[in-house]
């Protein structure tokens, strides 16, 4: 049975974290190449938690690539990083799921599969996801040019958070190609923050945000759709996802409310009135608002200097980053590194 929190490499550490430049192994017992495909249903539940931890998705070649990684009880969220710009490979099949959301990345060739899908050789990757049911099969290629930055999600079926949202595996989840998801990227980058923040880990939110993961991955792939209500005289929620989506792509850049109110089809006057309406505060406050909230993601690296996060996101001074991030926080960047120490 897999311990309440499980490091990869079977170290003694408290955290399961596991930074390394090679590559994993894939799961134990997988069914041979030539296999006409694999049995899953034929693993009982303790062979397949015991070898839960070395599920992985596998990146060729091995050293192009640093990965992080926490490993709790029925999830485990991995950040894998490429660090070459050359030809790489990723390969994943396994009785869990497997979700991918890519922070950054954008290739000048490739392609991408899931089984039961239609390939795509779509080449800006940056904030698209990827859903792999338990069992599929999951090929990606790739000729970067900039380099990925993806985080990977691996739930079992049979432990929490997974059995919790979905108790029984009789109803089908879909397999997802380069869709996006406002609500199950928001978690995914929570989560992902947690991975890094290895000093200032935390268990219980770490469960939380997992539990939150699953039921939001069996409302997509189940095809249910999210409840959104519109609010009086608000953006559609077509128009909120087109909106939000696009200011996280351009976090760092200065965007004009005319090119907002343009993707949504809005004069800027009536934009700026549902845009508040719908989100509570004008486009440029939210902006910064999602700003602070990637600096504070970034300021879990301690490798990343204060200067760097600012430029990241979009400040080209440190003193005015310290006085946006005080105003929206209380205190300064560096403070707030310190007190997740």
């Amino acid at each position: 049975m897999l311990t309440d929190l499980n490091v990869i490499s079977r170290s003694e550490s408290s955290l399961a974290v596991e930074r390394t430049t090679h590559g994993y192994v894939r799961l134990r017992g997988r069914a041979p190449t030539n296999s006409p495909g694999p049995n899953w249903a034929a693993q009982d539940d303790e062979s397949l938690q015991a070898s839960f931890s070395d599920v992985a998705v596998e990146v060729s070649p091995a050293n192009v690539a640093r990965h992080h990684r926490v490993h709790r009880a029925g999830l485990g969220a991995e950040i894998v990083q490429v660090t070459h710009r050359e030809r790489t490979a990723f390969h994943f099949e396994a009785p869990v799921h497997l979700l991918v959301l890519f922070e950054r990345g954008a290739r000048s060739s490739g392609e991408s599969s899931v089984e039961g899908l239609p390939p795509s050789s779509l080449k800006e990757l940056e904030h698209k996801l990827i859903f792999v049911p338990a069992g599929h099969r999951y090929d990606d290629w790739q000729v970067p040019r900039t380099l990925t930055r993806a985080v990977y999600f691996y739930l079992s079926p049979t432990q929490p958070p997974m059995s919790v949202a979905l108790p029984t595996l009789e109803t089908g989840l879909s397999p997802r190609l380069f869709f996006e998801d406002v609500t199950v990227q928001s978690t995914a980058l929570k989560l992902a923050a947690l991975v890094e923040s290895a000093s200032a880990f935390n268990r219980l939110y770490f469960d939380a945000l997992s539990l939150v993961l699953a039921h939001e991955i069996v409302r997509f792939a189940q095809g249910r759709p999210h409840i959104e209500p519109r609010a009086h005289g608000g953006l559609a929620p077509w128009q909120q996802r087109i909106v939000v989506g696009y200011i996280e792509e351009h976090l760092s850049e200065q965007i004009p409310l005319a090119t907002l109110a343009e993707l949504v089809r809005l004069s800027p006057y009536y934009f700026c009135r549902a845009f508040k309406q719908s989100m509570g505060m004008p486009p440029h406050r939210y902006h910064t608002r999602q700003r602070i909230e990637r600096a504070k993601s970034l300021l879990a690296n301690g490798s990343i200097s204060v200067t760097e996060i600012g430029l990241s996101v979009g400040f080209n001074e440190t003193s005015s980053f310290t006085a946006t991030f005080r105003k929206a926080m209380g205190i300064t960047p560096t403070a707030y590194r310190r007190s997740l120490a």
